[in-house]
């Protein structure tokens, strides 16, 4: 096994109804990277990232997570993935630290107290244990899920929309806490995500991807500069634009067939 390779994902191919949803993407992580997974909506990148958590098996290409292949070795992968969303809901009836005691145990972690506090201290929330999850904010559930993700220390940390509609004080805490992790721990991080401000501030690389194929992989200032625009809101913009005037050309060519 490579140690030096946490993510390694070469020449993926995924068809839906024989369109190509997603076309030769490539992508690898090492230690401590923080990538963010970018593109308009219907660009490939949620496909993308299904293939990588072994949701949805590609039609060509391959997968391995620290050095287990997919879909072969997708148990034996899962166990080095972390995956939380701002979207994901918790379990009503239960509190904080019993929701993260069960997930520990699933984990198999034999002592998880220690390492359940360290988590809800790391996004300071650690006054939340005793909470029941109906009593949290949306933010207050977008850091209890990342502490839940973390709490087995995987290798990979895959988040899609993580800061999605918080607060920009809520942010700021998952951005610290997130960058600690990623610092302090050589965790890699893979951020989904539509606020291009955060990826900024959040990810020393991203990768755009539109119509199913990589078109930019570098560092914002890189990948900004490389469409002429200044920053990764004005790339975002450029890229949805283009894609929906493909849309309109498609759409003039469907109507203009003779029936």
């Amino acid at each position: 096994m490579d140690d030096t390779v946490v993510l390694r994902a070469e020449g993926l191919v995924k068809r839906f109804r024989g369109v190509e949803a997603v076309s030769d993407v490539s992508l690898t992580m090492r230690p401590g990277d923080t990538t963010g997974l970018l593109g308009p909506n219907g660009a490939g990148k949620t496909t993308t990232l299904l293939m990588l958590l072994g949701a949805i098996t590609p039609d060509a290409g391959s997968i391995e997570v620290c050095g287990h292949r997919l879909p072969q070795g997708r148990s034996r992968a899962m166990e080095h993935i972390g995956f939380a969303a701002g979207y994901l809901p918790l379990p009503e009836r239960m509190r904080v630290n019993e929701l993260l005691t069960m997930f520990a145990q699933l984990y198999g972690i034999a002592k998880p107290k220690p390492l359940i506090d360290a988590g809800l201290e790391r996004f300071r929330i650690g006054h939340l244990a005793t909470r029941h999850c109906t009593e949290l904010s949306s933010g207050q559930r977008t850091l209890v899920g990342i502490v839940k993700a973390v709490l087995h220390r995987p290798r990979l940390l895959v988040l899609d929309e993580p800061t999605a509609s918080l607060d920009p004080d809520v942010a700021l805490r998952v951005r610290t806490g997130l960058q600690e992790l990623c610092r302090d721990d050589g965790i890699s991080l893979l951020v989904t995500s539509h606020d291009m401000l955060e990826v900024e501030r959040l990810c020393r690389r991203v990768v755009f991807v539109s119509q199913g194929r990589i078109v930019a992989d570098g560092t914002p200032a890189e990948v900004a500069a490389r469409f002429g625009r200044g920053d990764l809101e004005g790339v975002f913009l450029h890229l949805a634009g283009e894609r929906h005037q493909v849309h309109e050309v498609l759409g003039a060519e469907q109507t203009d067939r003779p029936a």
